[in-house]
């Protein structure tokens, strides 16, 4: 019995000496502990470097490259429309390009809006280019009107207006159409009505709307060189090269976008090309 308590005893004491000991020693291990340094590893941080270098696409795969200078183009669009505004005469504007230039900027301010990646820049210089337009139709006009050209005046207010109806109309009635359409599964039709550049997007239509460019100019291929806008033509030339490779780069990828831009880059050229030609180099 005497010897069972002394051997508690001993066991309890051993135990207080240890748990005394590792109390005494904790704080010198905390206090001797080396903090972790604050400063950046030069090894880890360069391999970040190399690592962010290798995802971020170079200037021919970068959407926002391309779309910077489809931007820039667009806004010598508009600066052009302004600077023809201030020093061209009426007789230059084109009653066949302006109003096409109307609804290809609507349109494309529309898109720079929605499209991946946003392009706000490029949604600013069309808002600005349709106020621009605008300001040119509404000088040609006034000079036709001056010049006592009442019907064809008349005949233009008329068709635009039928125009804009149409196009309102399609618009209220084109997501009734569309789910139709995808609901009557009609296999390639039903999957194009659907498609994310389909024709109920303004993915489809902005680039039908570069085609009406397309077209006017090859309407005019003849065209007197002294009605030639240089700086409308330079700006549609730059815009159809730009948007060439921009087209390929955006979400979702538009190759009508990417072939409207191809012809107009050429239609452009071309009459730039006789511009050039008949007033600087013949001369």
């Amino acid at each position: 019995m005497l010897l069972s308590r002394a051997l508690s005893r001993a066991a309890t004491s051993g135990t207080r000496a240890v748990l005394a000991r590792a109390s005494q020693r904790a704080p010198r291990r905390l206090l001797s502990k080396r903090p972790r340094s604050t400063r950046p590893d030069p090894e880890r941080f360069e391999s970040a470097k190399e690592a962010a270098a290798i995802g971020k696409p170079g200037w021919w795969s970068s959407a926002e490259f391309w779309g910077g200078l489809g931007a820039l183009a667009g806004w010598g669009m508009t600066g052009a429309a302004i600077y023809d505004a201030q020093f061209s005469s009426p007789e230059a504007i084109s009653m066949t390009m302006t109003p096409v230039m109307i609804v290809y900027s609507s349109l494309f301010c529309r898109w720079a809006v929605i499209v991946k990646p946003q392009n706000l820049a490029l949604a600013a210089c069309h808002g600005s280019n349709v106020l621009a337009q605008l300001n040119q139709m509404r000088r040609a006009i006034e000079h036709k009107t001056s010049q006592g050209k009442d019907e064809e005046v008349q005949d233009i207010l008329m068709k635009s207006g039928v125009g804009a109806a149409g196009l309102a109309g399609l618009v209220a009635a084109g997501p009734t159409l569309q789910s139709a359409l995808v609901a009557a599964n009609l296999g390639p039709v039903s999957s194009f009505a659907g498609a994310a550049a389909g024709p109920f997007t303004v993915h489809f239509w902005a680039p039908m709307s570069k085609w009406l460019i397309s077209g006017a100019s090859m309407m005019e291929l003849d065209r007197p060189i002294e009605k030639i806008s240089l700086a409308q033509y330079t700006a549609l030339t730059a815009t159809g090269l730009f948007f060439s490779r921009y087209a390929l780069l955006v979400s979702p990828v538009n190759y009508m976008l990417c072939s409207v831009n191809v012809a107009l880059f050429s239609s452009s050229a071309w009459h730039l090309g006789r511009k050039v030609k008949g007033e600087f180099l013949d001369e």
